[in-house]
């Protein structure tokens, strides 16, 4: 059976480390993995996704509408920009978290109210991860998106990879002891 993930940010949450990661591990599990990212204009605060399908034999990294098995939103106002590739069953993991587009910091359009409670109403199966408080009481405000990657190793049941090491591989030997923390941190909740 294919699993189907979808994750989504803005440029400069660690969008794309976190999947490379995920990759790496679901590769060392023997999976047949694919995986596609975009980046939009990430550099400016865009919009990140990535899109990573794994099983016995992928074909395809491709997730269209309502076929994700698990939505990962490193940012809330990008959960509701994405939502529509959720299935019905689907789990969304969203980091509670507002970062700003272009449209709102200039001035021209208001960051929507209510966001978490209209995906409350539209998801069953929800985690919502504070990953920026989390992140601030371990001194690193940047591990949010490894807190991120635990809880969503968490929600998908394969914490039996070793992802300690796989983090080790990713980062610089100066951050593991916080990055290491963060994931088991996010993979407590």
């Amino acid at each position: 059976m294919v699993k189907s993930l979808l994750l989504v940010g803005v440029g400069g949450q660690g969008t794309i480390l976190v999947s490379k990661i995920l990759s790496q591990g679901l590769v060392k599990e023997g999976y047949d993995v694919k995986m596609s990212e975009i980046h939009g204009m990430s550099q400016r605060g865009g919009s990140v996704t990535t899109q990573i399908r794994f099983g016995e034999k992928v074909y395809s990294p491709s997730i269209g509408m309502g076929e994700a098995d698990v939505l990962v939103a490193f940012e809330k106002l990008e959960a509701a920009r994405y939502i529509k590739h959720l299935k019905k069953d689907g789990i969304l993991v969203v980091n509670n978290e507002e970062m700003y587009p272009l449209p709102v910091l200039s001035g021209l359009a208001k960051y929507p109210d209510g966001i978490i409670e209209s995906l409350k109403d539209s998801v069953d199966n929800i985690k919502i991860i504070e990953a920026r408080k989390i992140a601030e009481e371990l001194g690193e405000i940047r591990a949010q998106n490894i807190v991120m990657l635990g809880s969503l190793v968490k929600a998908l049941g394969i914490e039996n990879i070793d992802w300690i090491e796989l983090i080790k591989e990713n980062l610089p030997e100066r951050v593991h002891e916080v990055n290491i923390k963060a994931f088991e941190k996010g993979l407590s909740l």
